[in-house]
């Protein structure tokens, strides 16, 4: 899987942009012009990382952090500011780079926030989830779950579109043979489409079965309206 950043910098001519060298490093690069666009592109999509080159737009980016934190909570934010620059107090980025420095060291300050490998990361329609790191992302969404809302979100994922049993789930993701009483499994699917869903009380991909369990519904959630 290829690592999604959106590029947010302003065109100047007296410096290079740093997406010619993110591409290169095979990374997928969506560059917008200031945090405006940025909000809108989260609207459709979102990234795996952030980076604001606050430099290229002659700002302390603070204020453009601040706005794609409230947007997506879990989003890593990188911050590049001038040369000399201090960095803003309470600014809300992971990562804040000074210039200069090469693009090798603004990939490699990233790269604790990008998912690693394949098996790390599962993906079923618009719903992406990577283990390791416990993060959810899908459609304009993104949150860090618990580890126990990770085993139940994955063990949806990995039978999409089929019934799964009440009893078996609460077994699979409490690790129990006891299933007397599964309604702790309830508050975790209410908890999970808190994540997952637009509209928790109208779900369009955790379905509830009646009287039998829930379903992951793909397919359906993403069908276009006529």
């Amino acid at each position: 899987m290829k690592a999604k950043i959106l590029l947010i910098e302003g065109k100047r001519t007296d410096r290079p942009s740093f997406l010619v060298g993110l591409t290169k490093k095979g990374y997928l690069v969506e560059s917008v012009p200031n945090g405006s666009a940025a909000e809108v592109r989260l609207e459709e999509e979102i990234p795996h990382a952030v980076v604001i080159d606050a430099a290229s737009m002659r700002t302390s980016g603070k204020r453009i952090c601040q706005t794609l934190r409230e947007k997506a909570k879990g989003l890593p934010i990188v911050l590049i500011l001038e040369e000399n620059s201090e960095i803003p107090n309470g600014v809300e980025a992971d990562v804040v780079l000074v210039l200069p420095f090469t693009a090798q060291k603004l990939i490699n300050r990233m790269r604790p926030f990008l998912p690693v490998k394949q098996k790390d990361v599962l993906q079923v329609g618009p719903i992406e989830l990577d283990v390791k790191q416990r993060m959810l992302r899908c459609l304009s969404r993104q949150t860090r779950l618990t580890p126990r809302l990770v085993i139940l979100l994955k063990s949806l994922m990995d039978h999409p579109g089929e019934v799964l049993i009440r009893e078996e789930l609460f077994s699979k993701v409490w690790d129990t043979d006891y299933t007397g009483d599964t309604r702790t499994l309830d508050v975790h699917v209410s908890w999970l489409r808190q994540a997952l869903e637009e509209d928790p009380r109208h779900p369009k991909f955790l379905k509830t079965i009646r009287g039998v369990g829930y379903r992951l519904d793909v397919e359906e959630a993403v069908r276009p309206k006529r």
